[in-house]
């Protein structure tokens, strides 16, 4: 009998097993792929960085791209703007990294392992039951016990679609297509490594990421909120785009990849002897780059509830990480908020793009993309999480729902 069984070895899973192992727990991670894997969502936030810290990672001395902010584009219009990490509200941090996820991914796991988790790889969790006395999970090698499961198994969101608990979210991107460039040209790459900041380029219908990564890389994508694309979008939006046009000369492109339905939250995201974390709990929109800093927090936030419960015989209190739940659900609801007013209403034009926005807003806005959310004192957020159309998660986005998507 372990104490803990981690599904899914991405971020949120190593930060779970890494924690708990650390604190002397025997905790076993199993991970369906075999490490380094190929993976999106490069784009990191500042917040991530007090965990990294916690975990004994830093990005600065493994080779990732500093990344100090981000920039919107509309080049049908020619609107433009940046926001630096560094103009934010007093005590956010100033910078965030790009990083690619294979290697990415496969540190944080092998650093779970230093902690002291088990880690095996190439292992399916074929069956999952949870009783009152714990928990088992049916693998290709034989079963294991645990006292309490953390899913963090991403998308496949084992016990969501077990339970069929995971609730679509309407009105947010529906598809996202993408590819990488290597060898990008050194005038281009000389522009883009200055900064690192990520690009969004505003279309209709949605947007597209221009994520630069250390080596001369960079990832290209599009999210629509089009039903019936494909990867063909991809081609479209490299057509449409002079900026990919001029930064991707004589670049090498790799394959595209297509990922559908990914906004959804998971209504039992959590329950006796298991929770949900990362993806396996929900998944916004990649807009802003909340995806891996999400999951991070929440597995963070799992870990430091559980670890005293496992030492104190407490893990199988029903309502043991209410509160953790009701925290996390407050950062995914300012962000949900914020992706529903990108898509749903003027924001970018009228606010982002506003030749002189006043600047505790600007300052507000800057340190909730940064991350940094549910401060008293960010006069951008309060009054977005207090309007008629606050975006929450209990309610699954019932305003985003009667949208035309």
């Amino acid at each position: 009998m372990r104490d803990v069984l981690v599904l899914g070895a991405g971020p949120a899973g190593s930060t779970a097993a890494h924690l708990l192992a650390r604190a002397g727990h025997d905790v076993l991670l199993l991970e369906k792929a075999e490490f380094p894997r190929f993976h999106i969502g490069e784009s990191l936030l500042p917040c991530d960085l007090p965990i990294f810290e916690r975990l004994g990672f830093d990005p600065s001395n493994t080779g990732y791209l500093r990344k100090a902010g981000a920039e919107f584009f509309d080049e049908s219009t020619g609107d433009y703007t940046e926001f630096c990490f560094g103009d934010a509200l007093d005590g956010s941090l100033d910078h965030a990294y790009q990083v690619e996820r294979a290697r990415f991914d496969h540190e944080l796991a092998k650093l779970a392992g230093v902690a002291g988790a088990e880690l095996r790889f190439g292992v399916r969790a074929a069956g999952v039951e949870i009783g009152d006395e714990g928990v088992v999970v049916e693998t290709e090698g034989g079963s294991e016990r645990a006292r309490f499961l953390i899913d963090a198994t991403g998308q496949d969101a084992v016990l969501g679609r077990k339970r069929r608990s995971l609730e679509p979210i309407r009105g947010f991107g529906v598809l996202a297509a993408y590819t990488q460039f290597t060898d990008i040209n050194p005038d281009a790459r000389t522009e883009l490594e200055t900064t690192g900041n990520i690009k969004i380029l505003v279309r209709d219908g949605g947007w597209a990421w221009v994520i630069p990564l250390a080596g001369g890389r960079l990832s290209f994508g599009v999210v629509t909120r089009r039903r019936g694309a494909n990867a063909s979008l991809v081609d479209e939006a490299l057509a449409d785009s002079p900026l990919m046009q001029r930064l991707t000369l004589g670049a090498t492109r790799g394959e595209s990849r297509l990922t559908r339905n990914f906004a959804y939250v998971n209504r039992e995201s959590h329950g006796t002897r298991y929770a949900c974390v990362g993806d396996a709990a929900g998944f916004l929109d990649p807009v802003f780059s909340s995806g891996v800093s999400l999951a991070m927090l929440g597995a963070e936030s799992v870990a430091d509830v559980l670890s005293p419960a496992l030492s104190e015989g407490r893990e199988g209190e029903p309502g043991l990480l209410k509160d953790v739940v009701a925290k996390n659900h407050g950062a995914y609801e300012s962000f949900g908020s914020l992706i529903h007013r990108f898509y749903h209403t003027q924001l970018v034009r009228h606010f982002f793009f506003h030749p002189k926005p006043e600047a505790q807003l600007r300052a507000g806005l800057i340190s909730l993309l940064a991350g940094d959310s549910g401060r008293a004192d960010n006069s951008f957020e309060a009054p977005m999480l207090s309007g008629r159309q606050h975006w929450r998660v209990d309610t699954l986005a019932t305003a985003a729902r009667n949208s035309d998507a």
